[in-house]
């Protein structure tokens, strides 16, 4: 029985869960950011591999529950980028900060520079493109501060690769949503599901997997860096 035959209450109820298992990634963030002041890496980004998951299936959740409709009393959107913050910022930068990967001070600056541009990248309503591209790097401070975790870059190359990460978000160069766009969607969808068994690998084996795993995070990152160029443009619209 489709949606819009079953009785307001039963939709509606249909719309606030997906709203509450969006909400439900904000308890996976404090979960995770304790394991981050802990020290407990491993078990931080098993929690924000966690909530990846959740933020890349709610979308599709809350279109089958069409919850603008069903639930409009929440905004969705709003909700999700509350989350998001928490996941893809607070606790990477924290992590960051708590590690070994770079001099302590250095960690606190980059962090705060970090976090300051991602709350205005959170902001800009120019954050997607027509065709659902990310308009500049997307902010998902937790899958770059993974990979520094795994490859292990003496500290200023990490730094330079946060730092210039931070610049691209400001950028009209484009990266790709691995669900929504339709370029290579097939494809694409495959290598993410691989770069989740690989970064699930790391996480068991205590952020210092076999070289093959490294490897393996290196090339599914290449793909998804090269994806842009496959595109009739890496240059977004306005």
């Amino acid at each position: 029985m489709s949606i819009e035959k079953r009785p307001v209450d039963v939709a509606s109820a249909a719309g606030f869960s997906v709203h509450l298992f969006t909400a439900s990634g904000g308890a996976v963030a404090v979960l995770a950011l304790y394991a981050a002041i802990e020290r407990n890496f491993a078990a931080c980004f098993a929690w924000l591999g966690l909530a990846l998951f959740i933020d890349g299936v709610d979308g599709t959740l809350a279109r089958a529950a069409r919850v603008k409709v069903t639930a409009a009393a929440i905004d969705g959107v709003v909700l999700d980028l509350v989350v998001d913050f928490l996941t893809y910022v607070l606790v990477p930068v924290v992590a960051l900060w708590r590690s070994d990967l770079m001099p302590t001070e250095a960690s606190f600056w980059i962090g705060l520079v970090v976090t300051i541009a991602s709350a205005l990248y959170f902001a800009d309503t120019r954050m997607k493109t027509d065709d659902l591209w990310f308009r500049g790097f997307p902010a998902t401070w937790n899958i770059i501060i993974l990979y520094l975790f795994v490859l292990r870059p003496p500290w200023v190359v990490s730094a330079f690769i946060l730092l210039a990460a931070a610049a691209l978000m400001f950028t009209p160069i484009v990266f790709v949503h691995p669900l929504r766009v339709v370029k290579l969607r097939g494809l694409t969808i495959a290598m993410t599901v691989a770069w989740f068994a690989l970064a699930a690998i790391a996480i068991a084996e205590n952020l210092a997997p076999p070289a093959w795993v490294g490897w393996g995070l290196i090339a599914t990152a290449a793909y998804f860096l090269c994806l842009p160029l496959l595109r009739d443009s890496p240059w977004a619209r306005d």
